[in-house]
């Protein structure tokens, strides 16, 4: 079996090692047969962290590179040069479809010098640190070119500044200059055009933002890759640059000369970067584990990069080697949603109202611009909407185009329960600052074993210290709702919480379903207390209206015998839980 034979590649980005060792391995070859497609010389493709970005690069590293990392070619001259990986790196491509494309595409391989460049590590909280980082990172590509300085090619004069770079001893001039100069020297030596691969360029870039050297991260950065990029034709063959979203052109890419931009709205490489329905289908039929298709497709599909339905790889190969098959959040990292956690805690109250509408699985519509200026992310709303879609936190289901504006509006809506934990997360982040972590754990325990009483107890203290979250002057039953639904996550995955379905003869609030048939369900209905109403006849009405709708029917028919119908009434911030007996 696949699964007996191949190891599983969490957290491994090296394309020869996952080939060279036999890692289970979905085949995303013919991302270079579309890649020498397009015309395009300079590519920026962004995508959300941790969908095989990395990799790809990698693989278009090992494919390109005619200089092998053990043994550097010895000659100088174009027509003695020894063979590259077009022989050694040969054998990592013979099983896959590339091998397959064509001889046009194959001889391409193992032709090219390349400069191959990952900020994705290079997140520090201050300046001093990140370029330390950056100059590191810069000495360590030159490193691995320093048979360049035995080369009667390179002149005294570039030696003494490739020697500055190895040394950690240049300027910033130097270190904005390194691409560029790398970039020559080696189309001088091998007598072919370089390849330039930049992985996550703008990973130092949202940690500057996040810490206070915007400007300064910004502008090397458009520096550095304006001198590697802008009017270097002769020397350039392609680059590809990768990243979580397209920086815009004033603040990066301004001066260069045209690169071609997809990102995940683009139907160009649409199913190169994360894993297709059909790829996941394989891989969980490879791994035994095909029953699980429905939830699986719950928690980690619904991502859409240009027409095509995508599946988080991250979360889906640590769920494969997980040793319960363990459905949860693998995508969410605290620091990687900083930005996200404050735009959304710090939201006004419109915002506020279309974060508890997305938390209700509903969509909104907005206007999206794929030039992203982070400084402007505070006060413009199209950012702010444009930087959830590009980084992962929302899909789009449908667009349209303003007639007069010609602007394009996208239907934005949550793609799956895994990314619903990042808007819970936001929620429940705020609610831990007003009160005991313990007591969460406390109040689902109580609600698991029907402890109404003590549940009611510590959700009233909930919201007593924590409603003020949400904008109160709408519609608060709504507020509760997404309230709740917030809350009841952390019963994820042992229990299944849905919202607004039709069971019975009418559309429940919330159902909690058990995944043991055993355990206790729930339905809750929401009511606040209208003018002329007491809490009592508040809390009859919701009781017989989940009555008379059957609303426990889904649970019913589901298997579960042992169910409890909650009315939870509110008149302002005052709560009352009654239980149907």
């Amino acid at each position: 079996m696949i699964m007996d034979m191949k190891k599983l590649p969490v957290g491994e980005s090296d394309f020869k090692k996952i080939i060279a060792e036999n890692y289970y391995y979905v085949d995303k070859s013919l991302f270079i047969k579309e890649i020498l497609d397009r015309g395009d010389t300079i590519l920026l493709i962004p995508r959300p962290r941790r969908f095989g970005k990395t990799l790809n690069l990698s693989m278009l590293k090992y494919f390109y590179d005619c200089c092998p990392e053990t043994i550097a070619p010895s000659s100088p001259s174009r027509e003695n040069k020894q063979p590259g990986p077009g022989n050694t790196y040969k054998s990592l491509f013979d099983s896959l479809a590339i091998s397959k494309a064509g001889p046009q595409y194959l001889e391409k391989m193992g032709r090219h010098p390349v400069i191959f460049l990952t900020f994705k590590n290079i997140k520090e909280s201050d300046w001093k640190s990140c370029w330390s980082k950056i100059k590191e990172l810069i000495q360590d590509e030159y490193v691995k070119h320093d048979y360049l300085l035995d080369s009667p090619l390179i002149k005294p004069t570039e030696k003494k500044f490739f020697k500055k770079i190895i040394n950690l001893r240049g300027d910033e001039g130097n270190y904005e200059n390194s691409l560029e100069k790398l970039l020559i020297f080696l189309n001088r030596y091998y007598g072919e055009r370089a390849v330039i691969l930049i992985d996550e360029y703008d990973a130092p870039v949202h940690a500057g933002f996040n810490n206070g050297y915007y400007d300064k991260i910004i502008n090397f950065t458009r520096n550095f890759l304006g001198g590697g990029l802008k009017d270097t034709g002769q020397y350039l063959e392609k680059s590809i640059i990768t990243g979580i979203m397209r920086i815009a052109k004033e603040s990066i890419f301004s001066g260069l000369n045209n690169p071609g931009v997809y990102t995940l709205l683009s139907e160009e490489f649409d199913d190169k970067f994360g894993f297709t329905e059909k790829e996941v289908e394989t891989l969980l039929a490879d791994f035994n584990v095909l029953d699980m298709y429905d939830r699986v497709q719950q928690w980690y599909n619904g991502y859409k990069f240009g027409n095509t339905i995508i599946y988080n790889p991250w979360s889906i190969i640590n769920f494969l080697a997980s040793a319960g098959k363990e459905l949860k959040p693998y995508w969410i990292n605290t620091s990687d949603n900083q930005v996200v956690d404050s735009l959304l805690s710090k939201g006004g109250k419109e915002l506020k109202k279309e974060l508890e509408a997305l938390i209700r699985g509903e969509s909104i519509e907005k206007a999206i611009d794929e030039n992203i200026v982070l400084k402007n992310i505070f006060n413009r709303e199209d950012v702010l909407w444009s930087f959830l879609l590009m980084g992962g936190y929302l899909k789009y289901t449908q667009k349209r185009r303003h007639e007069t504006s010609g602007k394009m509006y996208y239907y934005l809506t949550i793609p799956n329960m895994e990314v619903k934990t990042t808007y819970y997360q936001i929620v429940d982040n705020f609610f831990s600052k007003k009160i005991e972590n313990d007591k969460l754990e406390i109040m689902l325990k109580a609600l698991i074993e029907g402890d109404i009483d003590v549940f009611e107890e510590i959700f009233a203290d909930y919201v007593a210290a924590s409603m003020s979250f949400f904008d109160m002057a709408g519609d608060p039953e709504k507020v509760y709702h997404a309230f709740v639904m917030g809350l009841l996550l952390w019963l994820a995955p042992d229990f299944q919480v849905k919202s607004n379905r039709e069971s019975g003869y009418g559309r429940y609030d919330i159902m909690i379903i058990p995944g043991d048939v055993s355990k206790l369900g729930y339905v809750i209905e929401f009511k606040k207390v209208r003018k002329n109403e007491t809490v009592e006849s508040a809390v009859a009405s919701a009781l017989k209206q989940m009555n008379d709708l059957q609303y426990e029917t889904e649970l019913v028919e589901r298997g579960i015998k042992n169910i409890k119908k909650l009315a939870i009434v509110f008149n302002g911030k005052e709560v009352t839980i009654k239980e149907s007996l």
